[in-house]
């Protein structure tokens, strides 16, 4: 199977009902945090694709083959702070080699920044994970998500204070765990 068709079976696998624990261990202040997730996705529409690229400042093109979906969730931590959030997401292949692809990956809104983002995502078909890369005006975040089996994915979050440009990522301000349990 070539690592363009491992890509849509993985987010073949993604829609659905979710169930999330994770810890998050905050290295600046020493804490850590429990938190439990619920999220649905559901495909985007073309039409809804097109918005996604028509916020980022992306040309029309066509859409169809573009893996594209709606994410809305609410997380509950240990503490009880609530935290709800919907968003349209679209992945835009751009380069293959071997086993791993690249590209754009485009929010509507992001998650630390209420405004569209386009970020970078590398996708490993031998290891089904994906790494999507962002950087926010204060942190550059690298997430990583493993599909396991199509019930079970391994997520890890690491959040880099953004460097000055052209230093490398190396403070370390949060770092995520979290088990992800397909519900339906």
């Amino acid at each position: 199977m070539s690592s363009l068709a491992t890509f849509h079976e993985f987010f073949d696998h993604c829609v659905g009902t979710w169930n999330t624990e994770r810890t998050y261990h905050y290295l600046t202040h020493q804490e850590v945090e429990r938190s439990h997730t619920d999220f649905v996705i559901h495909r985007l529409m073309p039409e809804q694709k097109q918005q996604v690229l028509s916020d980022n400042g992306y040309e029309p093109t066509a859409v169809e083959t573009l893996p594209g979906f709606h994410l809305a969730f609410n997380t509950v931590s240990e503490t009880g702070e609530t935290v709800s959030q919907a968003l349209n997401m679209l992945f835009v292949p751009k380069g293959e080699e071997s086993v791993i692809l690249t590209g754009d990956y485009l929010r509507d809104r992001a998650y630390e920044e209420a405004r569209p983002i386009i970020s970078q995502f590398r996708f490993n078909a031998e290891t089904r994970e994906l790494l999507m890369t962002t950087t926010y005006t204060r942190v550059i975040s690298v997430d990583s998500i493993t599909l396991v089996n199509p019930q079970l994915r391994i997520r890890r979050i690491l959040n880099y204070r953004r460097p000055v440009e052209g230093e490398p990522m190396n403070e370390v301000v949060l770092v995520g765990f979290g088990v992800e349990q397909k519900a339906t």
